[in-house]
């Protein structure tokens, strides 16, 4: 679903499948790019978008993604906030540590994410996690 807002676009997803991540992915790019960001951003984007969408299906089976343009007179911003109500995150502060995995990959996901974007924060408990990012940068 999309629905349009002051700052620009706003759209909502389901991640229930795996094609829900590459829709996501793409969704992310085409957003990116609307709002004016270099290709290497839409990448950083892309990027950190599939990570997140996959661990949710990972982990919590489905959650959904909400993508908004937060752009403002001087700068360009994309804000995305991924959310499920799986199991939760039991330690966050060991969870975005490097190498750190409780599902048998090389643990760098959650730290990968937060080094390429520009604002990142995860809120957690059993029931309910959300994870948000966001890309900011000056208007040229």
């Amino acid at each position: 679903m999309s629905t349009a807002t002051r700052g620009g676009m706003d759209m909502q997803l389901c991640i229930a499948e795996a094609m829900d991540v590459v829709r996501a992915r793409a969704d992310a790019r085409q957003l990116a790019a609307l709002i004016g960001f270099s290709p290497a951003d839409q990448t950083r984007l892309a990027t950190a978008v599939s990570e997140l969408s996959r661990n949710i299906l990972q982990y919590a089976g489905k959650g959904r993604c909400e993508m908004s343009d937060i752009s403002t007179d001087t700068t360009l911003g994309i804000r995305i906030v991924f959310e499920d109500n799986g199991p939760g995150i039991a330690d966050i502060s060991l969870a975005i540590q490097d190498g750190y995995s409780t599902g048998g990959g090389l643990g760098a996901g959650l730290p990968g994410t937060r080094r390429l974007m520009d604002q990142f924060s995860i809120e957690s408990r059993p029931g309910l996690t959300r994870v948000t990012i966001a890309l900011v940068r000056r208007r040229a």
